[in-house]
């Protein structure tokens, strides 16, 4: 069996040291899925607001509620759940932001 010879141009990786290869993957995906996390969360903020706005829409109409005062209740449900929904969402990023200042100031 012959051996295998990586190309010339190809990154030489040295795999004695696997803890801290492991230890840079985990960093580098921690602070990647720290960033997308608000996108996401969002996300679902947005997508929570649809559903029940849609369902208190669908649900007057579907009991022959006057039309208006079902979409009127139809917004105003979408808009206490976004509000809400984004009240949240910030919280959550504004302890998520002091959880890790605080974990990089017990680190010093």
């Amino acid at each position: 069996m012959a051996r295998f010879t990586p190309h010339p141009d190809q990154l030489p990786l040295n795999w004695s040291d696997n803890e801290a290869i492991e230890s840079i993957v985990e960093r580098r995906l921690a602070e990647r899925f720290e960033a997308e996390s608000f996108q996401w969360r969002f996300r679902l903020v947005m997508i929570e607001t649809v559903m029940m706005g849609l369902l208190v829409l669908v649900a007057g109409l579907l009991l022959k509620q006057p039309t208006m005062m079902v979409l009127r209740a139809s917004l105003l449900i979408a808009a206490s759940c976004l509000a809400t929904g984004l009240m949240l969402l910030s919280l959550s990023a504004g302890t998520a932001k002091l959880m890790s200042r605080l974990r990089r100031w017990r680190g010093k």
